[in-house]
Parts: C-alpha cells; structure tokens; sequence
C-alpha cells in the first residue's frame, strides 16, 4: 500500500475523481456569471427589456441541474474510495505491530482525507476558479478595485506563510495526544482521564488562538475593501446601476472565496501531518 496522501489519492483514483472535478468546474464557472448577468437583468428590466432575466434564468437552470448530478455522483465515489483504502490502512498499520488503540485513531484520522477530497477539495476548485475568474472581470470594470483584491489575496498567502510551521507542530501535538486516547479509556483512570482530555482541550485552544488570529488579521483587509470599493466606483463616475450592482456583487463574492482559503489551508496543514503519520514505520 502506498502512502496516504491528498496527492496520492488522487493518482489512485484519479479517473473517478476527474468526472466530479469536471462538474465542480462548470457549476463555478456558471456560479461567476451570476453578478453579471443580475447587473444585465436590472439594466434590461430599467428599460422594460426581460433578455437580461432569460438569461440570468438559463444559467441558474445550468448551475441547479449540474450541481445536483455531482452531489449525487461524489457521495457514491467517494464512500467506495472510504470503503477501499480503510481496510488497507488497518492491514498496513497492523503490519508494523501498531497498538490497537493508535490503530483506531488513525483510522477516524483516515476519514479526513475523503471528507477533505468529498466536501472540501470541490470548494477549493470552486473558489479557485471563482478567485481567477472574478479577478478577471473586475479588472475589466474597476482596475482599482481589482488592485484592492489582489492585495487582500497576497495578506492572505502572507499570514500562511509567517505560521505555517507553527500551525503543523501544533496539529502533531494535538494528534500526539488524541491517538492516546484509547489507552487512556481502556485504563478507567478517572483522574487520567480527566487529565488526558484537559491536554486534548490544551492543543485544541492552542489551535483555535492560532486561527482566530490569522482570521483577526484577514477581516480587516476584508473590511477595506469593503469600504474602498463602492468609494473608488461611485468616484470613477460609473452611472449604470446594474454595473454598480455587479461589481460590488463580484467584490462580496471574491471575500467569500477569500476567506474559505484559510480553512483549507489548515485542513491542508493537519492532512499533510497525518500523512506524515501514517508513513511512519
């Protein structure tokens, strides 16, 4: 069995996984047209025109029918994948006389990956593309605000890259003490026990500390940009209301993307430490 990681799951399964991807792709690109085409229907409906809601209705036709056929398709796959390399895991740890008890705690760990590749990787792709393409059409209606956006992503990378090192060594710490925990139980110690879960709560806050703060610091470069944007259009002297609508639309929808990027680097974070874990021999 080869090592468990993100990147080698997805050469494993790879051609099953590509068809979800493929769908999450067009359900984001369809997902970035909506400001616009909501800009376009409130010109045509000023002007007693319906083209604009015909076409903000076909896309979210797309978007609705597209969207359901990959939840259905992922659940499936991915509950086959679960299926498929738990059994492995367990044979492999079992193997190199790993404890019953760290074996049951990888094993939960072990779920994080396809919950990650199930839930988590298809929102990563969405505000990927959401990032890139959002970008894209703001530069083409504000170049100010679309300077505004690209410094509110390189904060982003920046605070990452400052505790990236200390985020991985507390999710060790944590995952240290959490494959404790069945030998902890099995010996009904309730002062032991008591004090095992008060570590496990230690790192968990530590943890928590940690990302409230990097969250701190994001927000306030969201909250600027907030602010910045309707100031630099309406300054611009930009008179159609639709276009307006439209680009602070894009600008919400860019801060959401944004901000779900620190969630999947810490999830990236604590996979590429349980990965590490379980190569251990």
């Amino acid at each position: 069995m080869t090592n468990i990681s993100i990147k080698n799951l997805l050469l494993r399964f790879r051609w099953r996984i590509l068809f979800t991807f493929v769908l999450v792709t067009l359900e984001a690109l369809t997902g970035i047209l909506f400001p616009l085409l909501i800009g376009i229907a409130i010109d045509d409906l000023l002007e007693d025109r319906f083209d604009g809601v015909i076409y903000l209705s076909i896309a979210g036709a797309a978007a609705l029918i597209v969207g359901s056929a990959r939840r259905l398709y992922d659940t499936r796959i991915y509950s086959g994948i679960y299926c498929k390399i738990t059994p492995e895991m367990i044979e492999n740890e079992t193997n190199k006389n790993v404890s019953v008890s760290r074996i049951s705690a990888r094993t939960g760990l072990l779920t994080e990956f396809v919950e990650f590749l199930e839930n988590s990787m298809p929102q990563m792709i969405t505000a990927l593309i959401s990032l890139v393409g959002i970008l894209a059409i703001i530069a083409t209606l504000n170049i100010n605000v679309f300077f505004a956006c690209l410094s509110l992503l390189g904060l982003v990378f920046l605070i990452y890259a400052i505790t990236g090192k200390f985020n991985y060594k507390l999710n060790a710490n944590y995952n240290d003490q959490l494959e404790q925990q069945v030998d902890v139980l099995t010996a009904r110690d309730s002062v032991a026990i008591k004090s095992f879960y008060q570590e496990l709560m230690r790192w968990n806050i530590k943890l928590s500390d940690l990302e409230t703060m990097n969250y701190f610091v994001v927000w306030v470069g969201v909250i600027a940009v907030f602010i910045y944007t309707p100031i630099t259009v309406i300054d611009a002297g930009v008179l159609s209301y639709g276009l307006v609508f439209s680009i602070i639309m894009y600008v919400f929808d860019y801060v959401g993307s944004i901000v779900s990027f620190p969630l999947f680097i810490q999830q990236a974070i604590r996979l590429k430490e349980i990965s590490a874990r379980l190569a251990k021999p």
